[in-house]
């Protein structure tokens, strides 16, 4: 079951500053009842991720954040947690005060759902993302085709409610034949409760082609993961110069930065400074291609379009970025999430993740897309996620304009490097 964990929304500040701590003898009387070894494991963690945050953030000013107080006000919260939900729900909060949602953490069992991602295992077959102005509640991403999800007529848009009694919460496990109660709104706001059974599923492709119209091939990547590169060289290579590519990028959450540059490299020259990536200490680095797109010698010549949407985040928005200011593509759907520091996870002392931005990026005309976001060439509200439906506004727009010829002044392969 895929998830997109997000830090819970920032708190107020102004000035900067962690919230008082509460008091400690109510804290003490809860502790007394929770196993010394689940306190024991919760300081580990707690304190894991604050000396995390404090020594190797981005920035070393931590946005201002006081990361003193901020300790002193939410470790006696995380000590007194009686289980991994309201663990998580302190250092959520806690990560929030840095207003960066490359910073959050992951529980055990929703790491080990990310884990296992690309592996068999027991699932409801729906990708969920937290809403951030909604405690508890996610929106329903995806529904993927003969699971239990479909089964019970789940559909993409419901809204599920994790606060409601005995319901299932993603920081629980999913177990084969194990029933869950998932308690939602549907599209009409009428409650619905739920008794699902998970089962094992073989997981699902990260990238997908979709061939079945004429001149023009649908390549959906939901996932920048290890091997994106040649798959798309070997599709690319396959395919006429005259075929229209559409690139979906929809749903993506992102992933690995040197895939996100050997998509780049199957459509631009090599040595071409894409971003520039800024440490903690202040070094900056120019990105460029380092060319060679699987089994394509040269990059693609085909014209091309990128499908996003505001679910489309880190590498999903500076492939796009890239792209659209080389003038190498057109961007189609909605503003993406604006989620596009550069970060790397931590495992944590029970299992949990941390994910914690280490760098700055800034795009080759010098555009900060953290909190901004990329704004599409061609704007489709609520476009559909996933290529290849009946009913796709954005890809059909997509589609139409590559159709009519974009008005893309291709880049020329340099005669040296930039």
């Amino acid at each position: 079951m895929g998830l997109a964990l997000l830090a819970a929304p920032a708190l107020a500040r102004d000035p900067v500053a962690a919230p008082a701590p509460a008091a400690v003898a109510p804290e003490r009387t809860v502790a007394a009842r929770l196993s010394s070894e689940r306190v024991r494991m919760n300081q580990r963690v707690f304190d894991r991720v604050w000396h995390e945050v404090r020594g190797q953030y981005y920035d070393p000013g931590l946005h201002g954040v006081d990361w003193a107080a901020a300790r002193r006000a939410y470790r006696p919260r995380a000590m007194v947690a009686a289980d991994d939900r309201a663990l998580y729900r302190v250092l959520g909060e806690m990560l929030a005060l840095l207003d960066d949602e490359h910073a959050s953490v992951s529980a055990p069992a929703v790491a080990r759902r990310s884990d296992t991602a690309r592996q068999a295992r027991p699932t409801i077959g729906v990708t969920l993302r937290r809403d951030p102005d909604a405690p508890g509640v996610y929106v329903v991403e995806r529904v993927r085709d003969a699971s239990p999800a479909e089964a019970a007529g789940i559909t993409a848009g419901w809204r599920l409610d994790t606060t409601a009694p005995d319901a299932w919460f993603p920081e629980l496990d999913l177990v084969e034949g194990r029933a869950v109660t998932l308690v939602f709104s549907d599209a009409a706001g009428v409650s619905r409760s739920l008794i699902v059974t998970p089962r094992i599923m073989q997981p699902r492709s990260p990238f997908a082609a979709d061939l079945s119209r004429p001149g023009v091939a649908v390549l959906r990547v939901d996932a920048f993961d290890l091997g994106l590169g040649d798959w798309l060289g070997g599709q690319l290579a396959s395919l006429s110069p005259d075929t229209d590519v559409v690139l979906d990028l929809r749903g993506n959450p992102g992933g690995r930065l040197l895939e996100a540059d050997a998509v780049l490299s199957c459509f631009l020259p090599r040595d071409l400074a894409w971003a520039t990536r800024t440490s903690r200490s202040g070094r900056p680095i120019v990105m460029k291609t380092a060319g060679g797109c699987g089994d394509l010698e040269t990059p693609a010549a085909n014209d091309v379009a990128v499908l996003v949407d505001a679910d489309s985040r880190s590498a999903a928005e500076l492939t796009p970025a890239a792209l659209q200011e080389a003038r190498r593509a057109i961007v189609v759907g909605e503003r993406t999430a604006g989620a596009v520091l550069i970060s790397q996870d931590t495992r944590l002392p029970d299992g949990g993740r941390l994910s914690l931005s280490r760098a700055d990026f800034v795009t080759a005309a010098g555009v900060r897309l953290e909190k901004r976001g990329v704004t599409p060439d061609l704007a489709v509200a609520e476009a559909a996620v996933g290529g290849g439906q009946r009913d796709d506004p954005a890809l059909a727009a997509a589609i139409e304009a590559l159709a009519r010829g974009p008005s893309l002044d291709r880049v020329a392969v340099p005669t040296e490097a930039r």
